[in-house]
């Protein structure tokens, strides 16, 4: 079994590759949709957010997510406490899950920031998926209704897509002109090759 990393930058797409890839019979682990989940979950994440941020890291109704968002994007140590502190957890979430799956010759890991914090050295290989600036700064106003502001500050905080691009061979470009499931076989017969 081979464990491919599907990274991309903020609004890049990669949850639409993802669907792609499970339609076609494969298994997706999201690290991102996970993340969220166990902060609401385990108490050893709520109890050191609490610590970081203060109580109100969480309402009545669970994690105060815009709160976090806007704190961790505006401040680089804080961003990075919080990171050591979930990718761990996330990690063995991921670890326990993928038991599950021995049989398959492939399980893919959806994740932000594979090469900005250094996961991408835990997978057999990384699938970028990446799109042009003006498609990426659109669907993510129309997903979050935010402000190219808003935006723009969230994409400072990842790697750019040529950086990620030296890290990897494998290029998903997911602007809504060539299609996708075409290229996904040809990188799926190209990974299927013995290391």
């Amino acid at each position: 079994m081979k464990v491919i990393g599907i990274t991309g930058g903020i609004g890049s797409g990669k949850s639409f590759v993802c669907k792609i890839l499970e339609e076609m019979g494969f298994s997706v682990y999201y690290s991102d949709d996970r993340a969220k989940k166990l902060m609401n979950s385990d108490i050893r994440i709520q109890k050191k957010l609490k610590l970081l941020i203060g109580d109100e890291a969480y309402t009545e109704d669970g994690i105060n997510r815009e709160l976090i968002s806007n704190k961790i994007f505006s401040d680089k140590t804080l961003r990075q406490k919080i990171n050591q502190l979930i990718h761990p957890i996330v990690r063995a979430d991921f670890e326990q899950w993928k038991k599950g799956f021995t049989d398959d010759e492939f399980i893919f890991n959806e994740a932000a920031i594979l090469f900005e914090t250094g996961a991408y050295v835990n997978f057999d290989s990384v699938i970028l998926v990446y799109a042009p600036l003006e498609i990426k700064l659109e669907r993510i106003k129309k997903r979050d209704g935010v402000s190219k502001e808003e935006v723009l500050k969230k994409m400072k905080t990842q790697w750019t897509d040529e950086e990620k691009m030296k890290h990897t061979p494998y290029h998903i470009l997911n602007d809504g002109k060539h299609p996708i499931e075409d290229r996904i076989s040809m990188l799926l017969k190209q990974l299927s090759r013995p290391i």
